[in-house]
């Protein structure tokens, strides 16, 4: 029996599995621990079902994912509003080092991706699948990538990201705690915790405060950098590379954002911007994981677990390795350490908690409170996005 949703059921369906997910998030404690998207957890089931129904035969889903496109946009185009370059600035020194070691790790993760692929004989675009798209990306650079690799005849490459994501998430989580209580403890970092001031840990509080008047104005701020965006798009075109649809739109939004900054002759809605950006991602995983086709990993299973082990094994070696001496071999250092092995493998909430089990423990960092919602959640994205369109056209 074939099931076919339109656009609109297809949309209500992904908003039935958000709340699904929602409701189940609250009542198990391990999903909450883990920082588990809503989207996730109700999408998976309602995936696992889909695919239950088309191995045996009873049903399969047909769906119009129109507005999954539209949400994706929406979502990016609220982080190119984030990337604020006087923000940048005023991080100093250590900032413009943790970026260029966030950069390095983008760029060797998807160099252990592919380069395994390769030993395992199969196609390095599948390899791209478990390396940044999946691990610095998390969940959202995930659903919009795979729709762009299966472009490039790599079937079930959404798929194959999402369970890369959902598994990096969980790693993240698991290696980010006890690897730097090892070094606080091993190296008696204790002593070399020091008290900053905070004051920087707040952008500009007054940017981010949410006003139900302004909501219309941020809407119309993000269609209008959508818009702007596909010229941007069209120019990029003209290079004869492949970028996904976004790109446009997230470097509009961070010009506008900087336009704003810099001349301060209008107001960008922070606070509403993010927000939307926010509701539209939701949306966004939940139609994607819906559409999901767990059945095409089967023929990959052995391969998928060599590449997303040694994406762990990387994580932890870059972190204990070269970040912690980098960044100072100190406190701070240890719970960066932390806070990396979150974002690095799964989203900035992650990273958080990672950093809020470890200063629980211990003391405060405002150094690493600053550096990983700044780089991961403003500049990672962005930088992730340009770097994997790259290997991808390499490839």
């Amino acid at each position: 029996m074939k099931i076919q949703l339109d656009m609109y059921q297809t949309l209500a369906v992904a908003v039935l599995v958000l709340m699904l997910g929602s409701f189940l998030r609250r009542r198990i404690s391990f999903l909450e621990k883990f920082c588990i998207p809503a989207p996730v957890i109700g999408g998976l089931l309602f995936a696992i079902m889909t695919c239950i129904g088309h191995v045996s035969g009873i049903a399969d889903f047909s769906f119009d994912d129109t507005l999954r496109e539209v949400c994706m946009v929406f979502f990016f185009t609220s982080v190119g509003f984030q990337a604020n370059l006087k923000v940048l600035k005023s991080g100093g020194k250590s900032m413009a080092v943790f970026l260029a070691l966030v950069i390095a790790l983008i760029i060797t993760q998807n160099l252990v991706a592919v380069g395994l692929s390769e030993v395992l004989h199969i196609n390095p675009l599948i390899g791209m699948c478990t390396g940044s798209i999946s691990m610095v990306g998390g969940h959202g650079t995930a659903g919009a990538f795979g729709p762009v690799l299966e472009d490039f005849n790599v079937n079930g490459a959404t798929t194959i990201c999402t369970a890369a994501a959902t598994f990096g998430l969980i790693a993240g989580s698991l290696v980010g705690g006890p690897l730097g209580k090892r070094l606080v403890e091993k190296k008696n970092l204790l002593p070399t915790a020091v008290t900053e001031d905070d004051s920087l840990l707040v952008e500009d509080e007054k940017k981010h405060e949410r006003h139900t008047n302004m909501y219309a104005a941020a809407v119309f701020q993000l269609i209008l950098a959508i818009g702007l965006g596909t010229i941007f798009s069209w120019l990029l075109t003209k290079t004869g590379l492949t970028f996904p649809i976004y790109i446009g739109a997230m470097i509009a939004a961070a010009l506008i954002r900087n336009i704003a900054e810099y001349t301060g002759h209008f107001t960008i809605h922070m606070g509403e911007i993010n927000d939307l950006g926010g509701i539209s991602l939701s949306l966004f995983l939940g139609m994607a994981m819906i559409t999901l086709r767990l059945w095409e990993l089967s023929s990959l299973a052995l391969p998928l677990i060599v590449l997303l082990a040694s994406q762990v094994v990387l994580i932890a070696l870059f972190t204990y390795f070269i970040e912690f001496n980098i960044m100072g071999r100190d406190y701070d250092a240890a719970v960066l350490v932390a806070g990396t092995c979150g974002f690095g493998m799964g989203a900035t909430p992650n990273a958080m908690a990672n950093m809020q089990a470890l200063c629980d423990r211990y003391v405060p960092s405002v150094k690493a409170y600053l550096l990983i919602p700044l780089i991961g959640s403003l500049f990672a994205d962005f930088i992730n996005s340009l770097a994997i369109t790259f290997f991808i056209n390499v490839l």
